[in-house]
């Protein structure tokens, strides 16, 4: 499960297109309060480039930023809440949220913690560093992920999905690194500050793990939910 926990088989259905388009489009309204111009908004710049890989409409796009920024009726008025606790079987687990209901989000989240644990601020976060974290993918072979983390100024790396590699950096090095990693070989995909496991749980157990996966699926259906970190292993 490792960096971020992401829903199994989501990908290949038509809704989840939707729903992934609707994630990203907050996060450049959120971004884009900082400056409508990716070029000196290196924020709102790193999310551009995932929604046009994530083939996001080029109007959804631009409307998403135009708000962001106020320059449209009825700008955007979004807060980032986070929420921790456990899953079933006690496995930490960190939400991040992105809301215009503060008490709509709560009241979800106090209803889907129910089957798990929520707890307070600082509860399960201590556990957890909270990084850059760049998913890219060698443009060729002979790309060396190791050497492409040195070079880059990555702290360390991972295989992740499909062959790609997950790059980890300080926070405030995420940019930075995500601009060398072209000329070390490597695309890359997508690229955000989140939350790492640093003593992830395993669970060996079939029946326990299936209530962990409809839990933290549960959770990711939440329309107002961006993000849900987990320290699982595997």
């Amino acid at each position: 499960m490792g960096a971020q926990w992401k829903a199994r088989h989501k990908e290949i259905a038509a809704n989840a297109k939707g729903k992934i388009f609707g994630k990203l489009a907050k996060e450049i309204m959120v971004a884009a309060k900082g400056g409508a111009d990716p070029d000196s908004n290196s924020r709102l710049r790193l999310v551009v480039e995932q929604a046009k890989k994530a083939s996001m409409p080029k109007d959804t796009l631009d409307r998403a930023i135009k708000k962001g920024a106020g320059l449209l009726d009825g700008g955007a008025h979004l807060e980032r809440l986070v929420y921790e606790g456990f899953a079933p079987h006690r496995v930490p687990v960190i939400v991040e949220c992105l809301s215009d209901n503060i008490n709509r989000t709560k009241s979800s989240m106090n209803v889907l913690f129910r089957k798990g644990q929520l707890g307070p601020e600082g509860s399960v976060s201590w556990d957890f560093s909270y990084v850059g974290m760049i998913e890219a993918t060698p443009n060729s072979k002979g790309a060396d992920a190791e050497l492409a983390a040195i070079e880059a100024g990555a702290q360390d790396f991972e295989p992740s999905e499909e062959g790609a590699t997950l790059f980890i950096t300080d926070t405030t090095d995420l940019d930075a690194v995500c601009k060398a990693l072209p000329e070390q070989g490597f695309t890359v995909t997508s690229a955000q500050l989140g939350y790492r496991p640093k003593n992830p749980v395993t669970i060996s157990n079939d029946a326990e793990l299936e209530e962990v996966q409809a839990f933290l699926e549960a959770i990711d259906e939440d329309d107002d939910v961006q993000n849900v970190y987990v320290g699982l292993a595997g």
